[in-house]
């Protein structure tokens, strides 16, 4: 019969295992939000867990800044830190379990039930001493995590946090601007504009307020890296963001969304007509020529768009009706594109 202080050592493959996390950690520089996706994205490999979450503490609230599993579609959820496991965790700094969330006073209940979850384990996250946030593993079984799972989440734990003071101390910015902004462009990235769909979203549902929502797709990236290089792809990933915010308004949002794709939010739209020229203000600003180490690139983009509440009540069906509307233009584009050679 194993003892209780065996099984609550981590095995010699999980060790190994955070090893190679650390690895890769090192891979991302100082680009918290891709050490953040690491981490919850190997939490689901080293325990049983069927999702992952970062949580970071911003004002009175839980924010997800870095999801996985089945959270993979809450990235900008909001919880009341008062009311959450999360939160009693910033608060008290120390690792909680929850067994049952339906016998669970402490865990935020309709929340759970969104996302199926019965059980979760709950490890703070220590930045220079303060509990700025958590990492949290989730399942739907009842009962699903023990002390060696604990142990495990506190060295993967112990990885981010000295990561988390690597960026803050070393960036111009602060620890949060490091978590919800894109490393290369320096823009919004996927968590802080899926954050600020869903804010604006509520405030719509409660005053009728309209907001619009563009999806960008590079055109010839793929080109670009094939006979450039990298480099040169990497430099007209930067240019597009540069020349996209500057075309945009202080109350609009741009965010790298991955890879060669970009969101905005157009806060407010002032009517489809602003929208309309707010997409060929953009795709104009985008295909102007753009040199780089003596070559001339040529850059272009497809564009999609949404309104809220018109096009969708929810964040899925929102960045859905954009997508698609960019595949279309996508289509377009390349028909007429054959059609003139």
């Amino acid at each position: 019969m194993p003892r209780e202080s065996d099984l609550a050592l981590p095995s010699r493959e999980q060790l190994i295992s955070i090893i190679r996390i650390q690895t890769e950690i090192a891979r991302q520089g100082l680009d918290l939000a891709q050490v953040m996706s690491v981490v919850v994205e190997r939490a689901l490999e080293l325990i049983n867990a069927e999702g992952a979450v970062i949580e970071l503490a911003e004002n009175e609230e839980m924010v997800y800044r870095a999801v996985s599993g089945i959270a993979a579609g809450q990235l900008g959820l909001r919880l009341k830190l008062a009311s959450s496991l999360s939160g009693r965790c910033v608060l008290s700094g120390e690792i909680l379990r929850c067994i049952d969330t339906e016998t669970d006073e402490r865990v935020d209940r309709a929340a759970c039930r969104r996302m199926h979850i019965r059980s979760m384990l709950v490890v703070p996250l220590q930045h220079e001493g303060t509990t700025v946030g958590v990492l949290k593993v989730m399942s739907k079984a009842v009962s699903a995590f023990n002390n060696a799972d604990e142990a495990v989440l506190g060295l993967l734990a112990e990885v981010l946090g000295a990561d988390m003071f690597m960026a803050a101390r070393y960036a111009a910015q602060d620890l949060y601007h490091r978590a919800t902004h894109d490393e290369m462009t320096g823009i919004a990235n996927r968590a802080l504009f899926f954050d600020r769909i869903r804010s604006d979203l509520s405030r719509a549902a409660r005053d009728g307020s309209e907001f619009g929502l563009l999806i960008i797709d590079m055109d010839g990236l793929k080109s670009i890296n094939d006979n450039y290089g990298h480099r040169a792809g990497d430099a007209a990933i930067c240019e597009v963001a540069r020349r996209a915010s500057q075309a945009l308004r202080k109350s609009d949002t741009i965010a790298r969304l991955g890879g060669d794709e970009f969101g905005v939010i157009l806060q407010p739209t002032n009517g489809m007509s602003y929208l309309a020229e707010g997409i060929e203000r953009l795709r104009e600003v985008i295909s102007a020529p753009f040199e780089f180490e003596s070559n001339w690139l040529r850059l272009g983009a497809s564009i999609g768009a949404a309104i809220a509440l018109k096009d969708g009540q929810s964040l899925e069906a929102l960045m859905e009706h954009a997508d698609q509307a960019m595949y279309q233009d996508k289509r377009e584009r390349k028909r007429l594109e054959n059609m003139d050679r």
